[in-house]
């Protein structure tokens, strides 16, 4: 959000051009080929925060309403849910900020909207940087549940979770202060992409490990009922569709925003590199079509919250 002619801290300083209004154009580069630049009108960033927003909201209202699922991993769910929610609510003020602000509505409150940037900042990225913690927490949560069946009632306690949660809330909040008031270094960037690419190895480690689990599971009751090819081969391939959607889903939605930063590092100044600054408001979309799906991928596939759904 332009904070009335000081630069955006952590997101806005990243964006190498104003948002524009056509859809799809061919921006022009006087030091090389045409850019490709995909625009994001303000209302399209204004309707997927609300969608997201209703939906996160569902979840977070669901679990907290049905004691059955009031559960560690239900938790994690809950607070994915919660940073979701605050990505969505913080891109929609963000927006509605600037609308305002083109209308010229919040022209003489110059010193209030500087102060509205920075806490909309910090909320952006502590928002981003939970969310990717919690999608790692239920990786986690999941693969003790497989692998340590037995033992997971005793590993994954309830008072244990409540640590993890806050640990996680709170390392967020300082990891957001210090990124903001150090955007302009490179080894804030340098640390926001190298947590990007250990969160995705964590859960494709996991996840691929847990499906390697399940199918060897599979095949074992294949042999007893001496049907094992058409059980194994129609379980993997289910598994193998299941574990590609939610990885891809994650490295769509995330991965071009931090492109953007490793960019930033490597290449400021390359013709190439510059056009890719200039889709900066379409990785922020991205990200929000994320908070949208996520509910999609990890809360609304349980049956007993979509029970609770219907009741709420």
């Amino acid at each position: 959000m332009p904070a009335l002619g000081s630069p955006r801290r952590l997101l806005g300083s990243l964006n190498c051009t104003p948002p524009a209004t056509l859809p799809l154009t061919l921006a022009p580069n006087r030091t090389g080929p045409q850019c490709l630049e995909v625009s994001i009108p303000n209302g399209l960033f204004l309707s997927l925060g609300l969608v997201s927003l209703v939906e996160n909201v569902l979840v977070v209202a669901a679990i907290a309403k049905n004691r059955n699922l009031h559960s560690p991993m239900y938790y994690f769910i809950c607070c994915l849910a919660m940073s979701d929610l605050l990505v969505s609510v913080s891109n929609v003020l963000e927006t509605a900020v600037m609308l305002l602000l083109e209308a010229g509505v919040l022209a003489t409150w110059a010193a209030v909207v500087q102060q509205l940037d920075n806490v909309i900042d910090v909320l952006i990225c502590s928002s981003m940087v939970s969310s990717l913690c919690f999608l790692g927490a239920i990786a986690v949560d999941r693969y003790i549940s497989i692998f340590y069946a037995l033992r997971y009632h005793s590993v994954v306690t309830l008072p244990r979770a409540w640590r993890i949660i806050a640990a996680i809330w709170v390392a967020s909040i300082l990891t957001s202060v210090l990124s903001i008031t150090y955007y302009n270094h490179t080894v804030v960037l340098l640390c926001l992409v190298g947590f990007f690419i250990a969160m995705l190895a964590l859960m494709a480690v996991l996840y691929v490990h847990m499906l390697a689990r399940a199918c060897q599971h599979a095949r074992g009751i294949a042999r007893l009922q001496k049907r094992q090819r058409p059980i194994h081969q129609g379980f993997g391939l289910k598994g193998a569709a299941t574990l590609t959607i939610l990885l891809g889903v994650f490295f769509l939605c995330w991965g071009p925003f931090f492109l953007h930063l490793s960019l930033i590092v490597l290449c400021p100044q390359h013709p190439t590199c510059g056009c890719i600054f200039k889709n900066f408001n379409l990785f922020l979309a991205l990200i929000i079509c994320n908070a949208i799906v996520d509910p999609l991928i990890y809360a609304f596939r349980s049956q007993e919250l979509r029970k609770t759904l219907q009741e709420v």
